[in-house]
């Protein structure tokens, strides 16, 4: 099945394999070039897998966009073989000045979440347009430049309006707990602090043990935590145990914090930061 596409030799168009770097990436191109994305919406980026044709598709691509950092753990071999073959790859996360994971069993690594930081995906779009305008044939690289200078403006916006939300929340009530490692970069750009996640680890595929669950359900009474923030993607189970092992009135509040949706207002990213933020406010902001 793999390599059945006939390009005559040539590769073309740009395959991205999560749907939030997609709906990044189409903004730069534009009409320029074709963009598929593999992921789909309400999926999860760390367990997610591919089609046979899809396989295909990444060998013929022009260039792959992927997020790196460990983030695609479905698809990353299917990357790795076409990197290997000679098709042109861009790890977007190593290029926005990638932070790592404090705690858990995670410490030390890179976090691949960065799409939560307004400011590092407006890094992203500058890379994806240049390695678009290097990689893929017959774009024009002044059309593709003008998109990300418009694209980040609305990027821009999009920070400054989500900063003006959250001054409502005091800082005694800033304080995330999420249903895994999600918001680190989020907690740094808004002034935020995550004091734990009912998974503690980067990725969704591990497990809390009783241990675990315990020791955060602690960090709750203390931090007096009114909601804990669990993806929209993932069942929200977990968070409602961790709730009710409080023994508070804790609310369990989605977000989309992994994939954009068919519903819900995150159909595109910058939907999607803006319910994040109204969620975030309604969650921590109110008594």
């Amino acid at each position: 099945m793999t390599g059945c596409a006939d390009t005559g030799g040539r590769r073309s168009g740009v395959v991205v394999t999560t749907n939030i770097l997609g709906d990044i990436t189409r903004n730069v191109v534009g009409g320029e070039t074709g963009v598929t994305v593999l992921m789909k919406t309400d999926s999860d980026p760390h367990s997610f897998g591919i089609s046979a044709r899809q396989a295909a598709q990444i060998e013929d691509a022009a260039l792959i966009v992927y997020n790196g950092l460990g983030l695609e753990e479905g698809v990353l071999r299917n990357v790795q073989a076409a990197r290997d073959a000679g098709v042109p790859t861009l790890a977007v996360g190593d290029g926005v000045d990638p932070i790592r994971y404090t705690t858990d069993d995670t410490a030390g690594q890179p976090d691949p979440h960065f799409w939560t930081d307004p400011r590092r995906v407006s890094r992203a779009v500058d890379l994806i347009a240049e390695r678009v305008i290097e990689e893929v044939d017959g774009v024009d690289a002044a059309a593709i430049r003008a998109n990300a200078v418009a694209y980040r403006g609305k990027l821009e916006e999009l920070d400054a309006w989500m900063g003006k939300r959250f001054e409502v929340i005091p800082p005694g009530r800033r304080s995330l707990v999420t249903n895994h490692h999600v918001f680190g970069y989020f907690a740094e750009r808004y002034d935020f602090e995550v004091i734990g996640a009912v998974i503690p680890s980067g990725t969704t595929l591990a497990s809390p043990s009783a241990a675990d669950l315990k020791s955060l359900a602690d960090a709750i009474r203390r931090a007096k935590v009114t909601a804990v923030f669990a993806d929209s993607a993932q069942p929200d189970r977990l968070a409602q145990v961790l709730a009710s092992e409080a023994g508070l009135d804790v609310r369990v509040i989605e977000l989309f914090s992994e994939s954009l949706s068919k519903e819900g207002g995150a159909s595109t990213y910058v939907e999607m930061m803006r319910s994040n933020t109204a969620a975030i406010v309604d969650g921590l902001g109110k008594r």
